[in-house]
């Protein structure tokens, strides 16, 4: 199923928004990690928003996780102020890790026949 217009324009605002917040949240911390938006997919009644983030270096994958988990009301209450006068309902977020980077590496460490895969 194609997504509307008005989709793709909630998920770009929220993509857009969530990207600059994760950045200077970064910039703060004292630790130095990435967290980028890979993609936000908005379902059609514009209740929901899967947002899925990319998170660098690995080993901070599971408390940045845990703690945008935790802080989803915030998070909620932060676009709801950035896009209220956009969209009548504020859509839920669902937060997800996306891997397909390490995927891709994975891959292209096998095809160079670095990694541990026995039939290369």
């Amino acid at each position: 199923m194609n997504e509307s217009n008005r989709q793709k324009k909630v998920a770009q605002i929220i993509q857009e928004d969530f990207a600059e917040l994760f950045r200077k949240q970064a910039s703060e911390s004292k630790q130095s990690f990435l967290v980028s938006v890979s993609d936000v997919k908005v379902t059609p009644d514009l209740s929901i928003a899967k947002i899925y983030l990319s998170i660098f270096p690995p080993e901070y994958r599971k408390d940045i996780m845990k703690e945008i988990l935790a802080n989803k009301a915030q998070y909620r209450n932060f676009i709801g102020q950035k896009m209220g006068k956009q969209v009548r309902i504020i859509p839920e977020l669902n937060f997800y890790l996306d891997t397909t980077l390490d995927d891709v590496e994975k891959i292209e460490k096998e095809l160079k026949g670095q990694g541990d895969n026995p039939v290369l």
